[in-house]
């Protein structure tokens, strides 16, 4: 059986090579980008002194490849938050409405796993909740890919949809809620590290029950993590370097849950930032009549193709996003 070093080591690695991995993807486009500039600029040179028509078309064409390359580097540097990288949780309620709500949440749900899968992201369905009728009553989908969460931020607040109801028998015209949250998936990434120096080492000696068995050395140890004001203490050995290295298996524990408090604090205080779902809170709009359009309220950005959009054609929107909000969106 493998030792809890082993195990230790695996991890220690695991890690490292995810972080060269995200180092890799940083300093890969910015080389391919350098040597197709490089290369421009050579072809820019021949022309000069040698005019052609064919080389002048290579030239318009690579052009536009570097500067697909220059955006998508631009935009890249927009997602350098402190969870951006991460895989993410979105969440999908409808508003009040019934079934109409209900229905257009479920629309949501859709639309996100299309754009998931044109991205060639992990989709898994954690949670869903379905409507007495038809639609869902909420969802939670967890996404995983490269710098899910970075994107999806940008997703977050109320969504509304105007169309004529397939549910009214008099076709007409209805608006409709949901909310969508986006949470960053850190769970697995809580490390509990401990510095020496953050720690208040005391000894004393233990005592036992009617004053028998009492050690007549200082053995028992308490420890006190400095930053969070924890104490451990133990004295059951009779060895100090014992009790010391049982009461840092307990500093440890205590530290863990503490990181998770501290996690679920960060969480409400994002659940706090939710607004109603209802009119005047929306981040964008889905309109099916009398005219198709979606707009994003925050960057002014409308896109005609209302069903490409459902269909997971939602990259203009979080690029312009990311464009006008990327350094200042909260995270």
């Amino acid at each position: 059986m493998a030792s809890p070093g082993f195990w230790e080591n695996q991890e220690s690695a695991r890690r490292t090579i995810d972080e060269v991995n995200q180092l890799k993807g940083w300093v890969s486009p910015w080389r391919a980008l350098h040597r197709g500039v490089t290369d421009l600029a050579e072809m820019a040179e021949l022309l000069e002194a040698e005019p052609d028509v064919e080389v002048e078309a290579d030239w318009a064409r690579e052009l536009e490849v570097v500067e697909g390359k220059l955006e998508a580097l631009e935009l890249r540097t927009m997602l350098q938050g402190a969870d951006d990288h991460r895989d993410a949780i979105l969440t999908v309620h409808p508003g009040a409405g019934g079934l109409e709500s209900q229905d257009w949440a479920e629309m949501l749900v859709r639309m996100y796993t299309r754009w998931a899968e044109r991205r060639g992201f992990e989709v898994s369905v954690l949670d869903l909740q379905p409507g007495e009728e038809a639609g869902i009553k909420s969802a939670s989908l967890e996404i995983k890919g490269d710098h899910v969460y970075g994107y999806l931020k940008a997703e977050k607040g109320i969504h509304r949809l105007v169309r004529i109801s397939p549910f009214d028998s008099q076709s007409r015209r209805h608006t409709s809620f949901a909310s969508v949250f986006v949470y960053p998936e850190v769970e697995d990434d809580i490390e509990v590290e401990v510095d020496e120096s953050d720690l208040r080492v005391d000894t004393y000696r233990a005592s036992g029950a009617g004053g028998q068995h009492v050690n007549k050395t200082d053995s028992a140890v308490r420890i006190t993590h400095l930053p969070t004001g924890i104490v451990v203490s133990c004295q059951q050995e009779r060895s100090q370097h014992k009790n010391r290295s049982t009461a840092m298996k307990m500093l440890r524990a205590a530290l863990y849950e503490h990181a998770l408090r501290e996690q679920e604090a960060e969480k409400d205080a994002l659940e706090a930032t939710k607004a109603d779902i209802a009119w005047g809170n929306q981040i964008r709009s889905y309109v099916f009549a009398p005219y198709t359009m979606v707009s994003d309220h925050r960057t002014e950005l409308k896109v005609g193709d209302v069903y490409g959009v459902m269909d997971g054609k939602l990259d203009a929107f979080i690029e312009a996003y990311l464009k006008e909000f990327g350094g200042t969106a909260a995270t």
